[in-house]
């Protein structure tokens, strides 16, 4: 029926479920289980998980690598539930926020060999639906009986990897807006059709498609665009970029939804609390269970081809948007250094930037 919702609807409303604290039923070629985010677990729902056998944790190798945990999995570690863990210790086991004040989480006993593809997809809809990396599941013989008997999604991932493709994107709406670097602005409103963030194009001038265009990929920076925040240098990159490309007349810069090196807000604040404690920001990153990086420029060029351009000259630090351009189909003709806003508060994390992530500073 035209009626009923395709995978990547389901996948949105899986995502929607889990932060709301709702469990899904996930399969994968007749195998399936119940998932639950570990952030939004509650006491109740925990009870009802084990009612149905029993549940493991499921994190990622760079959480447990924190935990000295074994993953016998490059992907995912399925930590065993003991009888006693309720739903602090689950949350203490997937958020490293009191980490230095109890230390000894463990010893943590984990799983190795069976079924993983469930968890690692649990781990990834976790992920893109912005909580802590971490979700609780336990396997059910019936899925989609499951899944009916208590009213809740039902995915089969069956053939999918949901880490593999990007969403295609949409242009929703555009319009002129003069800015202070242009009065012939113009911002461009992309949608994704699985229902993710929308993601914005913001026209300097009027570039000419035939030429590498002046562009600038910058993620979104809520603290450092809005605040002002010292911590990071992407206020003034955003306002930089602009400027630069007000001078030349004319440029596009994309500003893409990816907050917190696409790891979302909260847990970007999660990451700032740890280096209050000392950890420099990729470490910060790895102990909350996420990669240095989680950001996929993918959207970038997407964009980018919608509205015409197939060459750039690229304002970037990040050697890492330049091969991704590459890769996708945009030229990158020049890449253009953008050093701006660095101050005592930020060195530091501009140090780290540089000598672990690669940037060109």
């Amino acid at each position: 029926m035209a009626l009923r919702p395709d995978t990547n609807e389901l996948i949105a409303r899986a995502r929607a479920d889990l932060r709301m604290g709702v469990p899904v039923v996930l399969g994968i070629e007749g195998a399936a289980a119940l998932v639950a985010a570990a952030e939004t677990l509650s006491a109740d729902r925990l009870a009802s998980l084990r009612g149905l056998g029993a549940p493991f944790l499921a994190i990622t190798p760079r959480r447990a690598d924190t935990l000295k945990a074994r993953a016998y999995s490059e992907h995912v570690a399925r930590v065993i539930l003991p009888d006693s863990g309720k739903v602090d210790w689950i949350r203490n086991v997937a958020d490293p926020a009191d980490d230095l004040m109890m230390p000894m989480k463990g010893p943590l006993e984990t799983m190795r060999g069976g079924e993983e593809r469930i968890a690692r997809a649990a781990i990834v809809l976790a992920k893109t639906a912005q909580l802590l990396p971490a979700a609780v599941v336990v396997a059910v013989e019936d899925g989609p009986g499951t899944a009916t008997a208590n009213g809740l999604t039902w995915l089969d991932l069956t053939g999918q990897d949901l880490g593999a493709e990007t969403s295609a994107l949409s242009e929703i709406a555009a319009a002129r807006v003069p800015i202070a670097a242009s009065q012939a602005g113009r911002l461009h409103i992309y949608r994704p059709k699985d229902g993710g963030e929308e993601h914005y194009a913001i026209e300097i001038g009027r570039p000419d498609r035939a030429r590498p265009v002046l562009a600038r990929l910058h993620s979104a920076c809520f603290t450092g665009d809005v605040l002002g925040s010292l911590k990071c240098d992407c206020g003034p990159q955003l306002h930089a970029a602009l400027e630069a490309m007000a001078r030349e007349g004319a440029g596009v810069l994309l500003y893409l939804n990816q907050e917190g090196r696409g790891i979302g807000l909260a847990n970007k604040m999660r990451a700032y609390s740890l280096q209050d404690q000392g950890f420099d920001t990729v470490e910060a990153n790895h102990r909350l269970g996420f990669e240095d990086d989680e950001r996929d420029f993918r959207i970038g060029s997407e964009i980018l081809k919608s509205l015409g351009f197939h060459a750039v000259r690229l304002m970037t630090n990040n050697p890492r948007k330049v091969s991704m351009m590459a890769a996708t189909g945009i030229e990158v003709t020049e890449r253009v250094p953008l050093k701006v806003g660095e101050s005592d508060h930020n060195r530091a994390y501009l140090a780290t930037k540089a000598a672990k992530s690669g940037h060109l500073l």
